[in-house]
């Protein structure tokens, strides 16, 4: 697939480079700020070929591409060229909790590549050191050492840039006010031992280094002082005054103010971290390994990397991502794996293959978008499956050495100071895949019809016959005093007013719900047809008394066979309408739904599907 043609579908769809106020991207997506969201064509672009799907979540429109998305993104830079963060969004009408996390992914989403690469040098030297290879007293693993500690003592110098376009500033401005947090001329004032102050006003000491909040919290007020130093500057030296303005003003307050009292809320959040993991270290992972394709579907699995990341920075290890998303990741590709395993269609197979293989190596989305999140019950095995083996990861106080998407490319980065570690992380991993893969094929799932039978059906054009439930009087379901149902909001359908207390089978299959209320059940025929079996109007207030039901969820049942009595008068006596309404609740999946109308006995035709 030309990934490049995507790209430029997929910008043309989201409104054009006009409504692009940024575009970020991660392993998976493409990570849109819109100017209009309404613009957005998000049923085309969920039909479009080489997208899996559309979230728009955490204050971001995102486009699942999957591996290829790099390709994608880059052309669709090309087309936006110098054109993006000209225009503000429209007003956000999102919560606090949205655009934090919007905050937080967009500042991030640049810098994982860097974190990333920097968290798997750091692997592999831990390998080496392990095997004795290397030793931790030789230039050789200085250097390489110093080259995997780059990213994240420079952390601040990353955030700033990802912050820069966020709060659309300049970057190259905000890099360099980071920059003034991480000189070492600042470093050397503090360790004198003597006070230091800037114009009488105590500077307090602080490292920055693989810092977090400050530099996120300095760009943030950069956002108010570069408009205010770009108005008051003469247009003619604007070029020189500008930045000037900024440096003079953001770099005393990012030392003075903003830096300290973002150290001061980093250090509170690491003791909270830490905390946490000394009361219940099991709990964070078993929370994360079950609810991160939550967490992920809603966009606020950004909300716990600052955390993860401070941690790591300072102590070494983290265990508030990691082991959770190792357990959840496996877990995924289990779940998907069983789907490739059991389904009978041939594309459905292909996919889940592909996408079961990539979630095994750390990257989900593709599987939790293109094949667990459709099919749902896959969906929630992965996340039981995922909580247990997070449970196991939690009370083996599993941790992470390097940030890096956990998965079985990424098990070196479990390695470390503690050898047991990589021998819990395996065992995660197995509990997650093969835990999961049991639950989803034992749970199963609503096969995909495949696309070649779906046409042999269609040029069949088989027609299938509904019986009546009930012998009476047929009316078009539109007459209904009861909007969900006359609206076809349900489906298409008959109404009948009874002339009979028995409610009989109208085709052979399956009993999928019975209601408590007993005043509804739902089937399913041997054809695939859904069908909603609703006996009366609001007679779900009558709890079941003028209802007698005979068969239950997950029987077999024949045409004519009797499956409630219903006692009409009582139901009248109540004041309820006695009608029963017969509703096609998939109508949408075949060709055509015909009724219809007059007098009819039961086990009459009283609709016909194609």
């Amino acid at each position: 697939m030309n990934y490049r043609e995507v790209g430029t579908k997929v910008l043309a769809l989201v409104g054009g480079k006009e409504n692009v106020v940024s575009l970020t991207h991660c392993a998976t997506r493409l990570r849109f700020e819109l100017r209009d969201k309404k613009k957005a064509d998000t049923k085309a672009l969920e039909k479009t070929a080489g997208v899996i799907s559309v979230v728009d979540s955490g204050g971001q429109y995102q486009v699942v591409i999957g591996n290829e998305v790099q390709a994608a993104f880059k052309e669709i830079q090309k087309e936006l060229g110098d054109s993006v963060r000209k225009q503000r969004p429209a007003e956000n009408q999102e919560g606090i909790i949205s655009r934090l996390v919007s905050v937080i992914s967009t500042t991030f989403t640049p810098m994982i590549p860097a974190i990333t690469g920097a968290g798997m040098v750091k692997a592999i030297l831990a390998v080496l050191t392990l095997t004795g290879v290397l030793s931790d007293s030789s230039q050789t693993y200085i250097i390489l050492n110093t080259i995997a500690d780059a990213a994240f003592y420079f952390m601040p110098v990353l955030l700033a840039y990802g912050a820069a376009i966020k709060f659309e500033v300049s970057p190259i401005l905000a890099i360099t006010v980071a920059g003034i947090l991480l000189h070492p001329n600042i470093s050397q004032l503090f360790s004198s031992g003597d006070p230091v102050s800037f114009l009488g006003i105590p500077v307090l000491a602080a490292d920055y280094a693989g810092s977090v909040l400050p530099i996120i919290f300095t760009v943030w007020i950069m956002s108010y002082v570069e408009p205010f130093a770009d108005r008051i500057s003469p247009s003619f030296i604007k070029f020189f005054t500008k930045p000037m303005l900024i440096f003079l003003i953001m770099g005393p307050l990012a030392l003075v103010v903003i830096g300290p009292l973002g150290t001061l809320l980093n250090d509170l959040v690491a003791m909270g971290a830490e905390w946490i993991n000394g009361k219940a270290a099991w709990l964070i992972p078993f929370l994360m390994g079950g609810l991160q394709p939550f967490l992920v579907v809603t966009g606020t699995a950004w909300a716990m990397t600052p955390i993860a990341t401070m941690q790591l920075s300072s102590t070494g290890s983290e265990m508030i991502n990691g082991p959770g998303m190792l357990a959840s990741n496996i877990a995924q590709s289990g779940a998907t794996l069983a789907v490739a395993f059991k389904t009978k269609n041939k594309q459905l197979k292909q996919l889940a293959v592909s996408t079961g293989i990539t979630a095994l190596m750390g990257i989900t989305e593709p599987s939790l978008y293109g094949v667990t999140l459709k099919l749902k019950r896959p969906l929630v095995a992965s996340m039981i499956g995922g909580a247990i083996a997070g449970l196991y990861a939690g009370l083996s106080g599993l941790v992470r050495y390097a940030f890096v998407s956990p998965g079985l490319a990424a098990l070196p980065a479990f390695i470390g100071e503690n050898p047991m570690n990589i021998v819990h992380a395996i065992i995660t991993c197995l509990i997650a895949f093969f835990g999961t893969f049991i639950i989803a094929y034992l749970i199963g799932f609503e096969d995909v019809i495949d696309e070649e039978d779906s046409l042999d059906q269609e040029s069949d054009n088989t027609l299938i016959k509904i019986e009546s439930p009930v012998k009476g009087t047929v009316y078009p379901i539109s007459e209904v005093n009861d909007a969900i149902f006359s609206k076809e909001l349900l489906g298409k359908g008959v109404a009948i007013t009874p002339e009979d207390d028995t409610i009989y089978s109208p085709i052979n299959g399956e009993v999928i719900t019975v209601l408590e209320s007993k005043h509804a059940i739902g089937l399913r025929s041997d054809d695939g047809i859904e069908i909603l079996l609703h006996i009366g109007i609001d007679t779900v207030n009558l709890k079941g008394k003028p209802f007698e039901v005979f068969v239950k969820e997950g029987d077999q049942v024949s045409v004519g066979q009797k499956l409630i009595k219903a006692d009409f008068d009582e139901i009248k006596q109540a004041g309820y309408d006695e009608t029963v309404i017969l509703v096609v609740t998939n109508s949408e999946s075949f060709t055509a739904v015909n009724e219809t109308t007059g007098n009819i006995a039961e086990n009459e035709p009283v609709m016909v599907v194609s």
